[in-house]
This record gives structure tokens, C-alpha cells and sequence, in this order.
């Protein structure tokens, strides 16, 4: 027994010593086929990733969406701005009318004002002209005073000329007394009052001073005698 024991003991310090390489190979072995841990970990979303295409699709979709708005927002500027200027045209137009009747009124008027102090200078030799008319005697315009007849007519037909060019620029005359008009404080200023029984109250009955109206305006009232019976 004790002869094996040495015996073994002996064959075993006639081996030869292993290389490293080779005592390590088992656990190099081991090695290999266990999972080495990463260094460090990191996180990435489950979601795949876009395509290129896709991205590029989508980049093109947000800028065509930017030029869109940008578009509208310019159209709606020209809008507002038409509108200001239509409103602006319009206000144009109305003035420049306003300013059309109003010039054509200020020179209406301004021509009616020149006209009426002709008229009222002018009357005065109308009035005249009819009472020299008038200071002759109907009995006088016989034939045996010829040169008087002529004169009368001459004097007549002038003043028939006159008052017919005169109504033609809008001065016409008028006789309340002929017309047996009713008093009108308007266009009548009443002289005197005197009772006549055959006629009725208020009734012009005598003129003194025929009136003229100027473009259908009073330029002078006509002075008048009116009936008042009560």
C-alpha cells in the first residue's frame, strides 16, 4: 500500500508543467460563450423610423401649408385695400358732384343778384315810359293832333318792345286791378282801404304802382287800393 502511494506520487512529479495557454483555455471557453454585459445602455423609441421619401414628403406638405397662409394673408390685404379705395372713389365722386350742383347754384345765383339790380335800376324808366303813356287824354288821339297820335304810338310800341325783352331775361309786370286779383300781402302792398258796395272785401280794385316779378320772386310789390265795405 504504501509502495502505490509513492509510486503515484513519483509519476506525477514526472509530468510536465501545463502552459498557461493551456489552463486557461476551460476558462477562456467559459468566457466565450458568456454575454458580456454593454458598457453602457441606451434608449431608442419603438417606432421605425420615417423613410426618407416620407420625411421629404412631409417637409415639402408643411412649407406648401406656410405658403398657403401666407397667400391668403396677401389676398385679404388687396381686399381691404380695394375696398379703401373704392370708398375712397366714391367719396371722391360724391364730393365733386356736391361741389358740381353747389358752383352751379353760387353762379345761378350770382347772375339772378346781377340781373335783379339791372331790373330794379331799369324799372324805374319802365314806370316812367308808362306814365307818360298814361297823361295822355284818349279824347287827345284824334287825327287833328296826327304828330301827338304818332308820338303816342311810337311811345306805345317801345314800350311794348321793351317789356317783351324784358320777360324774355325773366322780368315780367303785373296789374292787380286788371286782373281783379284779392289782396295778397305777399305781393300786394295795400295804399289805402276805401269802401265799394258793388264789390266784395279784400278785392284790388285800384292800382297805383304796377309790381314786377323777377323770374317768378317779387322784385316789387304792387301798390294798391282795396275794397273794405264793413
Amino acid at each position: 500500500m504504501l509502495q502505490r502511494t509513492i509510486l503515484r506520487a513519483a509519476r506525477q512529479a514526472s509530468r510536465p508543467i501545463s502552459s498557461p495557454q493551456t489552463s486557461l483555455a476551460p476558462i477562456r471557453q467559459q468566457l466565450s460563450g458568456a454575454r458580456v454585459a454593454p458598457a453602457s445602455l441606451r434608449w431608442y423609441s419603438e417606432a421605425p423610423a420615417p423613410k426618407e421619401g416620407e420625411a421629404a414628403e412631409k417637409k415639402n406638405g408643411e412649407k406648401a401649408s406656410n405658403g398657403d397662409a401666407q397667400l391668403k394673408e396677401q389676398l385679404e390685404k388687396k381686399d381691404r385695400e380695394i375696398i379703401d379705395l373704392k370708398d375712397k372713389y366714391l367719396r371722391s365722386v360724391a364730393e365733386f358732384r356736391n361741389l358740381q350742383d353747389r358752383t352751379k347754384r353760387e353762379i345761378q345765383a350770382a347772375k339772378d343778384f346781377a340781373l335783379q339790380r339791372f331790373a330794379k335800376d331799369l324799372i324805374d324808366s319802365v314806370d316812367n315810359l308808362d306814365r307818360a303813356l298814361e297823361t295822355v287824354p284818349k279824347d287827345k288821339l284824334v287825327a287833328d293832333n296826327n304828330d301827338l297820335v304818332t308820338l303816342h304810338d311810337g311811345l306805345k310800341l317801345t314800350e311794348t318792345i321793351l317789356m317783351s325783352t324784358l320777360k324774355k331775361h325773366g322780368l315780367e309786370r303785373f296789374d292787380p286791378a286788371v286782373e281783379g286779383e284779392k289782396f295778397n300781402p305777399n305781393i300786394h302792398e295795400a295804399v289805402f282801404q276805401t269802401p265799394q258796395p258793388d264789390k266784395e272785401d279784400g278785392i284790388v280794385f285800384h292800382t297805383q304802382q304796377k309790381g314786377f316779378r323777377l323770374n317768378g320772386r317779387v322784385l316789387r310789390a304792387a301798390k294798391v287800393g282795396v275794397v273794405k265795405n264793413s
